[in-house]
C-alpha cells in the first residue's frame, strides 16, 4: 500500500511542478528558467520541514516516505535545472549558468536548514 500512494502522491507532485513551472514562467521577465528555482527552493524547505518533523515525532515514518520521496520527489526536479543550466552554457551564457546554478544550491540549501529548524520546532 505505501508502494502504491508513494507513486500516486509522486503524480501528483510532478503535476504541481508543472503548475508552479508555469505559473512562475507566465510572470518572469529575466531571461533564466526562475521556475525551476521556485520549484526546488520550495520542495527543499517542504522536505526539510517534512525530515525535522519526522525526527522529532515518532511513529510517522510511511506518511513521511509518501511526502518526501513521493510527493516532494515529484516535484522537485534538480534534473531539470542541470539541463537548464547546460543549455545556458551551450549558448555561450555562462555567467547566467552560473548564477542559475549556483544561486539555486544556495538558496536550496537555506530553505532546507530553514525547514530543518522550522520542522524540528513544531
Amino acid at each position: 500500500m505505501i508502494l502504491l500512494l508513494t507513486a500516486l502522491a509522486g503524480g501528483i507532485g510532478g503535476a504541481l511542478r508543472f503548475l508552479v513551472d508555469t505559473g512562475v514562467s507566465r510572470i518572469n521577465r529575466t531571461t533564466l528558467p526562475l521556475g525551476t528555482v521556485v520549484v526546488n527552493a520550495t520542495a527543499c524547505f517542504a522536505l526539510g520541514l517534512l525530515t525535522g518533523y519526522g525526527l522529532t515525532q515518532l511513529g510517522h515514518e510511511h506518511l513521511v516516505a509518501v511526502l518526501g520521496v513521493g510527493l516532494l520527489g515529484g516535484y522537485s526536479t534538480f534534473s531539470t535545472a542541470s539541463v537548464e543550466g547546460a543549455r545556458l552554457i551551450r549558448d555561450g551564457r555562462w555567467p547566467a549558468a552560473l548564477v542559475h546554478g549556483g544561486g539555486m544550491l544556495a538558496v536550496s540549501l537555506a530553505a532546507s536548514v530553514l525547514g530543518l529548524a522550522i520542522g524540528g520546532i513544531a
